[in-house]
């Protein structure tokens, strides 16, 4: 195992300036932190934390990773974490990897300085995550199916909620339905591109690339591709978006461009968000339960901080919400 002495040798640096360091003094030059955390990371160097909180039992925080507090998901997601975690007397603290800003939080998980993790965040290597997952600190996995010890699964019923959606497109008398979807490391994109593509051959139908766009689950990202698609030859009548968001982006752009919706182009998101509800037309939608998410992965942390370890993976139930979009 790694010392802090090794630490130092690989950094080119003293000891001392090393133990400086890990407490984020702001005495130690930002390229020697640099240098210093580069070399903990390729040692896997595990610093022992502040002697105050190994001599506690329990350090009364947890950490949420997500890969972005922007957008309404996440609010809903970090409500339901908060109302567990407050009940137990526990402060969440929560970051996002977007731009890097994750690394202080990652720190402190390498450090054991929290009891525990919630993780949604494709971008987190699994290496870290069998890295820091152990009996002093289980992890808690958003959509990704990762088969480590201490490491528990919540997920909801992504593929299922896709089918439905293109389904009740199919059922509308769409022909050309396409799918817009989000990044290509995400599961939960996996899955409803795959529910999307079983919801066509079950009905007959085969899956046309031409009508298969790549987004980033951004509405900017939606907005672009929707302006993209006015003036195409290969337009669609029905759009299956990977997520609202984009949806939403979507229907600003046909908007602006004249195209009515549904009359031109029928169009469902996914997860529900609350906007949905406003936008004009009222958006169909794929219920997904984002606060119930953040619920149900709060309390299984719990259950294994009280001493359960035998908890199966969770699949949370999707719903269509049929509005006037479609």
């Amino acid at each position: 195992m790694a010392t802090i002495k090794d630490v130092a040798t690989a950094a080119g640096v003293s000891v001392s300036t090393v133990s400086i360091a890990l407490k984020h003094d702001p005495r130690v030059k930002e390229a020697t932190k640099k240098k210093i955390f580069e070399a903990v990371d390729r040692l896997g160097y595990r610093p022992n934390g502040i002697a105050r909180d190994l001599k506690m039992k329990s350090t009364q925080t947890m950490a949420v990773l997500l890969h972005d507090l922007g957008g309404p998901f996440y609010s809903e997601l970090v409500s339901g974490v908060q109302d567990v975690a407050l009940a137990y007397d526990y402060s969440p603290i929560i970051s996002c990897s977007v731009g890097g800003k994750g690394i202080a939080l990652k720190r402190l998980l390498l450090e054991n300085r929290v009891d525990g993790a919630i993780i949604l965040d494709p971008y987190i290597e699994e290496s870290f995550i069998r890295k820091v997952a152990s009996p002093n600190l289980p992890i808690v996995l958003l959509d990704r199916e990762i088969n480590l010890p201490y490491v528990y699964r919540v997920t909801s019923d992504h593929e299922g909620g896709a089918y439905a959606a293109v389904a009740h497109l199919i059922e509308r008398g769409h022909q050309r339905i396409a799918f817009v979807g989000g990044p290509q490391r995400s599961l939960d994109n996996l899955l409803r591109y795959k529910g999307y593509q079983k919801a066509l051959v079950d009905h007959g139908r085969s899956v046309d690339a031409r009508f298969v766009y790549a987004g980033d689950f951004t509405e900017k990202s939606g907005y672009a591709l929707g302006l993209s698609l006015s003036g195409s030859q290969y337009l669609p009548d029905a759009i299956f978006a990977a997520n609202d968001e984009m949806a939403i982006g979507l229907l600003r752009a046909f908007s602006e461009k004249g195209l009515k919706i549904p009359q031109d182009i029928a169009l469902v998101g996914f997860d529900d968000i609350r906007l949905s509800q406003y936008t004009v037309p009222k958006l169909t939608s794929i219920h997904q339960p984002m606060y119930e998410l953040g619920i149900v992965a709060t309390q299984i942390l719990f259950r294994v901080l009280n001493g359960e370890s035998n908890i199966e993976p969770v699949v949370l139930s999707t719903q269509l919400m049929i509005r006037d979009s479609t």
